[in-house]
């Protein structure tokens, strides 16, 4: 089901374009994924009627890839949009000299692929199994006029996004190593509670090489640092993908400079 590998960074699987999906015009819509979707208000579909989500259904596909699967690269033609479902994506831009920014890490109901004059702005690649909504941009944008919620939740996410660009150049302009680590242990902490998800333990299913892109740092500072918050009884670190929140009030007072 993988079409082979990628020569970009890391050597990723490349995502077929259409293999993987499920064509939801031939699917029986009563038996569609969505019934079992337990992102509750965090979905794109969240609060559609019935009829509304039959015909929302009728466009949609559903994708399940392997990790280090490149789902689209920054320039392609911007053709879908996406949804996660299950598992997490990195979204990243490489500079001309073959550095790579990392802009985003993204969970369960958070929504992307929006484009810039057609093509679609950065790469993005599966960090771990993945299961996504795709929806066609030009399918979605006619339902538009069927169904104007659907619009509004696309005026959102893109709102999200520049809000999320914006926290991003201070994260990397302004802040130190400390505040950065700081600000990224808590900024997933809050992710999970919005996901339902009441535990101090995070899943990092990047690696740091992935902070540190993310970040701005080197791979030696992010360890560095890490190490320092769990000496101070900040975390502690149960193993290379996990981290325990053990004073979360203390860390915020880090992220925000205090």
């Amino acid at each position: 089901m993988i079409a082979g590998k990628d020569i970009g960074v890391g050597n990723p699987s490349v995502m077929p374009p259409f293999e993987l999906v499920i064509d939801r015009d031939r699917a029986d819509t009563a038996c569609m994924p969505c019934t079992f979707c337990g992102l509750g208000e965090l979905a794109f579909c969240h609060g559609l009627s019935p009829d509304q989500m039959r015909r929302l259904a009728a466009i949609m596909g559903q994708a399940n890839v392997e990790a280090d699967t490149t789902l689209f690269r920054e320039g392609d033609p911007s053709q879908h949009f996406y949804s996660i479902s299950i598992g997490a994506v990195k979204l990243y831009k490489l500079l001309s000299d073959g550095r790579r920014q990392i802009t985003a890490f993204l969970f369960p109901g958070d929504f992307f692929g929006l484009s810039i004059q057609g093509g679609y702005a950065y790469t993005a690649e599966a960090l771990t199994p993945v299961t996504l909504c795709r929806f066609p941009r030009r399918k979605l944008e006619l339902l538009f006029q069927e169904l104007p919620v659907l619009e509004k939740r696309l005026l959102d996410a893109t709102i999200n996004e520049l809000a999320a660009a914006h926290d991003q150049m201070l994260l990397l302009g302004r802040k130190t190593a400390r505040e950065k680590i700081a600000t990224f242990l808590v900024a997933l902490w809050r992710k999970m509670e919005a996901r339902g998800e009441r535990q101090a333990l995070l899943n990092l299913p990047m690696g740091r090489a992935d902070i540190a892109d993310y970040l701005g740092l080197t791979i030696e500072t992010v360890s560095r640092t890490l190490t320092g918050f769990k000496r101070e009884g900040l975390i502690s670190l149960p193993d290379a993908n996990h981290v325990h929140i053990r004073q979360g009030a203390a860390l915020t007072r880090i992220a925000e400079g205090a």
